[in-house]
């Protein structure tokens, strides 16, 4: 894993979702990939206080957290594109400051294989939103119970995995907590 220091872009860019960002891209692209970022995990490891939940009765939304290996989705942004999507993206995934942008380096894996820094939102260890790592109890508990802004957590949960299948994506655990919200 590569990580450099964080500036906003001002010239053509790649975005990495491993979340909501892969069948939630609510912003104007280029070219989208499947990609491969190490050195990350993507977790229900960040408590949803807005979109899928509140403060008082917090919902679970996926963090990029440290270790393994996670696949997603690479979009490029063009340079006119560039400043207003960053932003728009900025004010959705930063609206409790829970992530820490990051400029890291993602394979992509489709097409021909090539190596491009994307930015990426990596969960804030240090926030208090940062749930960490939850027995699978707290998580499906967490999930059934947490509705917010943009709907209930469990929709957020199993569009993420729906749509990971859809791209061809395999995430064990989350096709495992999949099976028992549906139960």
């Amino acid at each position: 894993m590569t990580e450099k220091a964080f500036t906003p872009p001002t010239d053509a860019f790649w975005v990495f979702g491993y979340g909501s960002l892969m069948w939630h891209a609510n912003f104007p692209y280029k070219e989208r990939r499947r990609a491969m970022l190490y050195g990350y995990h993507r977790a229900l490891c960040v408590y949803s206080w807005v979109y899928r939940g509140t403060e008082q009765d917090p919902g679970l939304v996926f963090g990029l957290d440290r270790g393994g290996a996670v696949s997603g989705m690479a979009y490029r942004i063009t340079k006119k594109d560039a400043r207003d999507v960053y932003q728009h993206i900025h004010e959705r995934e930063m609206v409790t400051a829970v992530y820490c942008p990051r400029w890291l380096t993602l394979r992509l894996t489709d097409k021909t294989p090539e190596t491009v820094t994307a930015l990426a939102f990596v969960a804030d260890e240090a926030n208090r939103q940062y749930a960490g790592k939850l027995s699978e109890s707290e998580t499906l508990r967490l999930v059934n119970a947490g509705h917010g802004s943009s709907g209930p957590c469990t929709e957020y949960v199993l569009n993420t995995a729906d749509h990971l299948r859809e791209c061809g994506i395999r995430d064990r655990s989350l096709e495992r907590l999949t099976k028992k919200l549906k139960g």
